[in-house]
């Protein structure tokens, strides 16, 4: 070869064209060629490496840049009431996603685009954001930036997108040979009775991540375990005879609650109601079932809605009945009674010459109702709600054992409900100084929250026997295996007599009322009422009133026990009694809707005075 193209170049012809040296000439050409031939020895070695040396870590290389993983959320697991009506569940959604780059390019990356794809690929983003207003709403002019956004592979079209609809636009983008769209799972949970029962449900949040309520607090059992999913993929999209290894998710598992949802609403309701007309700041409602201490209904007011939290104000996001404490007023005396009863220290008809006022500590203490010196029996100083004649008689109890006995009603502990942010409430140790033994025995001095001290008085009302308040009543699990909810040990508090004791005389507030606003007709009941100052956060002192009434029936087996607490921005509000109605209202409510006999017996009234 080389002598050829010497012999070439020392024939060509002869004028006034310049000509090269003949040796300078061969030499070019021979570094020409010794270049050309290390070139093609390099990429035949490289070619050996990857094909036969390299070729497993290569091949693994481009596996992993053809790999998509992608995670297969586990479906919430739902949430209903005792009747198996739906509280919350999770509908299989999908978030709407665009890849502009790939619908700009025709899926064309790494290759040079055609004139079809060029084509294909002007008209492309026009009629996908016309099949994305068909299917999703809006205007197709909306859709169109998002789906051009330059540089981009990853635009967010939609969110909350049933399974069907993005099928639909799947179906359609296919017939048009377009692409450039896909979803993502994103399941999303819904409530479809909006704000009932939300305090005590909680919510899921756009991100899936629980916050309040049961939701967070069942949340590692309803959320489930995720699953994945890896398949081989192209500009395209899957490659349908691709690898595909599946792992699929287990589903969280659903609980059934103690809660009526009828019942619910309609506290609810009455609740909502009584502030509105009162201006009043809150309420809370717990109706209990005395025998078993299932929640029937744990109402709060105001509230928000749980598919839109963020529309709510963030102090009406918690749950009242189990957070707020505050001091109880005469509701305590019940318990006061019951330890005094029980202890031996006085019977219902004990008297007890109750002075117009009494000394303790700094302070003078006087009576709701004005009075001179007067004999009253201990049924007439509960009914008629005597702080002097309760703090008089408690005077003979010893502290520790008082303590002792408000222990065992369960105050200064949480009550285990299971709900996130129970508070403690607050109960004096047995050195507390004589005046606050003397307002602790009335109501002051310590706080409660309301599921405390209605499990604390349905204990009275089952003769003695204390229940822990539970809300759940069964479990079922993502094979559909379903079990009873565990269940805490009841305990007795207080003897059966005393129980009974209490009862009756807790019956003469209700026999005693000049208005009548505590008659549920057809049944014997018991009630009382409480009132003590709120402590305002904003100023830190007393501003406004906690009101409260709290009862059971029927007296001669009780069944049902409603526990109303209302928050005042007056103190004037106490005369008109805001509890007082709404509490009569649910228990009128809730005996007949489960089926509780009418009373054999119309109640008696007892002497109040000595």
């Amino acid at each position: 070869m080389i002598e050829r193209l010497i012999k070439a170049a020392g024939s060509r012809p002869r004028g006034k064209v310049r000509r090269w040296p003949l040796a300078p000439s061969v030499r070019r050409l021979r570094m020409m060629l010794l270049v050309i031939a290390i070139a093609f020895s390099m990429a035949a070695g490289r070619a050996l490496q990857v094909q036969a040396l390299d070729a497993t870590a290569e091949a693994e290389k481009a596996a992993d840049q053809m790999t998509v993983s992608r995670p297969l959320p586990a479906i919430r697991g739902s949430i209903t009431d005792r009747f198996g009506d739906v509280l919350a569940y999770t509908e299989p959604t999908v978030r709407v996603i665009a890849d502009p780059m790939m619908i700009q390019t025709n899926g064309k990356f790494a290759e040079k685009m055609t004139e079809n794809d060029k084509q294909k690929a002007a008209v492309a983003p026009g009629l996908i954001s016309e099949i994305l207003a068909r299917h999703l709403g809006g205007e197709a002019a909306t859709y169109l930036p998002q789906v051009t956004r330059p540089n981009s592979r990853y635009v967010i079209l939609a969110k909350k997108v049933s399974s069907a609809t993005f099928q639909s636009i799947s179906s359609e983008m296919t017939a048009a040979k377009l692409i450039g769209l896909y979803r993502e799972t994103a399941p999303t949970r819904r409530y479809p009775n909006g704000t009932l029962a939300s305090n005590v449900i909680g919510f899921v949040n756009e991100e899936g991540t629980a916050a309040g309520g049961l939701e967070v607090a069942l949340n590692k059992s309803l959320s489930g375990k995720d699953g994945r999913e890896v398949y081989d993929s192209s500009p395209n999209g899957k490659i349908p005879l691709g690898d595909y290894v599946l792992t699929p998710p287990v589903n969280g598992k659903s609980y059934e609650l103690t809660l009526d949802s009828g019942l619910q609403w309609q506290t609810e309701q009455l609740l909502a109601n009584q502030v509105r007309i009162g201006n009043h700041i809150a309420a809370t409602a717990v109706v209990l079932s005395v025998k078993t201490g299932e929640v029937l209904s744990m109402a709060n007011y105001p509230t928000f809605d749980s598919n839109d939290p963020g529309s709510g104000k963030a102090a009406d996001l918690g749950n009242r009945a189990i957070t707020s404490a505050y001091e109880p007023g005469s509701v305590q005396k019940v318990l006061s009674f019951a330890a005094m009863l029980d202890s031996g220290l006085i019977t219902p008809d004990t008297v007890l010459t109750v002075p117009p006022s009494v000394k303790s500590g700094d302070f003078s203490i006087t009576d709701a109702f004005s009075h001179g010196k007067v004999d009253m029996t201990a049924t007439g100083i509960l009914a008629k709600s005597s702080n002097i004649g309760t703090l008089l008689l408690a005077r003979g109890m010893k502290k520790e054992k008082l303590v002792e006995y408000l222990r065992s009603f369960g105050l200064g502990q949480r009550t285990g409900i299971g709900l996130p942010g129970e508070g403690t409430g607050s109960l004096p140790g047995a050195t507390m100084p004589d005046y606050t033994r003397d307002s602790v025995a009335f109501g002051m001095g310590l706080s409660v929250t309301a599921i405390q001290e209605a499990a604390a008085i349905a204990a009275i009302a089952n003769r003695g026997v204390y229940n822990r308040p539970t809300l759940i009543r069964s479990v079922t699990a993502a094979d559909g295996t379903k079990t009873s909810a565990d269940r805490p040990e009841p305990r007795r508090v207080v003897s059966p007599k005393t129980a009974t004791q209490v009862a009756e005389m807790m019956e003469q507030v209700v026999a005693n009322s000049v208005t009548g606003v505590f008659t549920v007709d057809g049944y014997r009941t018991a009630a009382k009422t409480g009132t003590a100052y709120r402590v305002d956060p904003a100023c830190k002192c007393y501003k406004g009133l906690f009101t409260s009434t709290i009862g059971f029936g029927p007296l001669e087996d009780p069944e049902i026990l409603v526990y109303v607490v209302v928050e005042t921005r007056t103190k004037a509000a106490q005369a008109r009694a805001p509890c007082r109605p709404v509490y009569a209202d649910i228990l009128r409510l809730a005996l007949p809707r489960y089926g509780v006999p009418l009373s054999p017996t119309k109640s008696v009234k007892k002497p109040l005075f000595g």
